[in-house]
């Protein structure tokens, strides 16, 4: 049995359906953007991609976090 995503991952299933659009996508949209800070990004998704404010704070919390791992 797996288990169910937590945090911020637990919205990728919705926020896919919704705007018809892998993860990834998301990721790569805000990948060159990740040094401005967390409500900056959230804003662009918001009004570039006309995201909804928890589906966005979703991505990027979920990138930002990856990224510190990865710069620990």
């Amino acid at each position: 049995m797996s288990e169910k995503p937590k945090g911020p991952a637990s919205y990728f299933p919705s926020i896919e359906a919704t705007y018809g659009q892998p993860m990834q996508h998301w990721f790569d949209q805000i990948a060159p953007l990740l040094e401005q800070p967390h409500m900056k990004i959230v804003s662009y998704l918001k009004t570039t991609h006309g995201m909804g404010h928890g589906h966005a704070n979703a991505i990027v919390a979920h990138q930002l976090a990856a990224r510190k791992r990865c710069l620990r």
